[in-house]
């Protein structure tokens, strides 16, 4: 039995416990909301783990979103030069944070699940098929 690391699992939004059900039911970029499984598909392990669960994965997303207002900050002025006006790092703030949202709903998901939730453990048996 050959165990899915860590890394491949948070990537691909794989089940924290079995790391091969997948968290998400729907692609990150469809037309269609981002509907999370309720279990896994493949251990049954339940993701909300409390009612309300991932209201903490907002802080998660605020982090990501604060990291990303200042790496757009830096590359803007990086390109433009631009030091009069603010406008044009608010528009392309804005517009980093609308493009990246989907990214961020979902790895915040993830990184609240395997790194920030420690009654939840990888159990290495349920890795197989």
């Amino acid at each position: 039995m050959m165990n899915t690391p860590i890394s491949y699992a948070m990537l691909h939004a794989k089940c924290p416990r079995c790391r091969r059900g997948n968290l998400f039911a729907t692609s990150m970029y469809g037309f269609k909301s981002q509907k999370m499984y309720e279990n896994c598909p493949k251990c049954k392990f339940k993701y909300e783990i409390e009612p309300g669960y991932f209201y903490a994965a907002m802080y998660v997303g605020y982090a990501f979103n604060v990291a990303l207002a200042i790496g757009v900050s830096i590359l803007t002025y990086l390109v433009t030069h631009e030091e009069h006006s603010p406008w044009v790092y608010v528009v392309t703030v804005l517009l980093a944070s609308i493009l990246f949202s989907p990214i961020n709903f979902r790895y915040s998901r993830v990184i609240l699940l395997y790194w920030l939730s420690p009654n939840v453990k990888y159990v290495p048996h349920y890795d197989h098929d």
